[in-house]
């Protein structure tokens, strides 16, 4: 018998509509309502400027460590917009734009960040899973609630996110796998940024796109401009689509990059060049928005100014709230409590130690 092609069910397509200039695809642009843009747009600025606004606290001892989101605010909220509100959303901890646009408030963001486990407590009627830290464990989450979803006969949908490194751990792949066998309606949303801390992408796979991975599990991939929301919007809306009709999933490759620190522990001068990170400053998502809305005349330097102002005060208000209310939580030895029915020694031990450090700064 003569070897021939297996004919494989989906193949992968790259899109792009809006380019780093602000030039559209006239032909792929989507059906986004002026309100939903104008929407998206203040959306992906205030996650810009809360970033940049975490950042200045933690470098000022005012937060612990925190993942910075600059430069991937497209990826997230052009995937979210897509969303109901009975829909499902499954982070990873790098999607601080998406969370907000979900409801999430900001001083529940740094109230978390503070260490204090009041900040992740999810309201009973959310349909947002807290941040998964362990890299990849929250898409074995979303498949199962997919599955609940689908077992119920319900047209709801899951999103979850993670990064490029994800795509290397074995819960990747069982998700997939899981997801392809029982067509749960889940959307894979993958923000290649390009490291995995410090690992580049070109070192983790050999794959000529991670959105490829898809087809080993019967599901249909996309990999898209991750810094170009309407391309996320419009492959979201598409997949979204798909699983509200019962087609199952979907992989959404966002090519897209970090242009912060991985977190406020890493040093990514040591592993990568200035010369790179100014290359894909120049493909800024928000940029690119603005030069958009702009031209159609949805947006002016008024209006921007205007929005910048509204979003400053409304960071500040968020500071204020979150810095009182964590004056009203308990002290920070009360870390020690629940663990054990009798604190042993090596923990009493240190929580008197805690405690005088404590004491001895507020002496100064």
């Amino acid at each position: 018998m003569p070897r021939s092609k297996i004919d494989l069910p989906y193949h992968i397509d790259f899109l792009s509509i809006l380019d780093a200039e602000g030039n559209l695809d006239e032909s792929l642009e989507p059906d986004i309502p002026e309100e939903t843009l104008s929407r998206i747009y203040a959306a992906m600025l205030l996650g810009r400027r809360f970033d940049e606004r975490l950042l200045n606290l933690q470098r000022q001892g005012r937060i612990g460590t925190f993942p910075p989101i600059t430069g991937q605010e497209a990826s997230q909220v052009g995937a979210v917009a897509v969303l109901r509100d009975s829909d499902w959303m499954v982070p990873s901890f790098r999607e601080t734009a998406a969370e907000i646009w979900r409801g999430r408030t900001l001083e529940s963001v740094i109230v978390a960040n503070n260490g204090f486990n009041e900040g992740a407590q999810v309201p009973e009627d959310s349909h947002n899973l807290p941040v998964s830290i362990p890299v990849g464990s929250q898409m074995l989450h979303a498949v199962g609630i997919g599955f609940g979803i689908r077992y119920r006969k319900k047209d709801d949908v899951v999103m979850t996110f993670f990064g490029d490194g994800a795509t290397s751990q074995g819960d990747f792949h069982e998700a997939l796998n899981f997801a392809g066998v029982f067509q749960t309606p889940v959307i894979f949303v993958c923000q290649n940024n390009q490291w995995a801390i410090s690992l580049p992408r070109k070192k983790q796979t050999r794959s000529q796109t991670l959105a490829q991975k898809a087809l080993a599990y019967g599901l249909p991939g996309i990999q898209v401009v991750g810094n170009d929301v309407l391309a996320v919007y419009a492959a979201a809306a598409e997949a979204v689509e798909r699983a509200r009709k019962g087609e199952g999933s979907t992989l959404i490759e966002c090519v897209t990059y970090r242009m912060s620190v991985h977190t406020t522990a890493d040093d990514p001068k040591r592993y990568r060049t200035d010369e790179e990170v100014e290359d894909w400053r120049k493909r800024d998502p928000l940029t690119r928005l603005q030069k958009y809305l702009t031209r159609k005349k949805l947006l002016s330097d008024e209006k921007i100014a205007a929005t910048e102002t509204h979003i400053k005060e409304k960071i500040q208000a968020a500071v204020d709230r979150a810095e009182q209310q964590m004056k009203e939580f308990g002290a920070p030895s009360d870390m020690f409590k629940h663990a054990y029915a009798e604190m042993p020694p090596f923990l009493i031990e240190q929580k008197e130690f805690l405690e005088r450090e404590l004491a001895e700064k507020r002496e100064e």
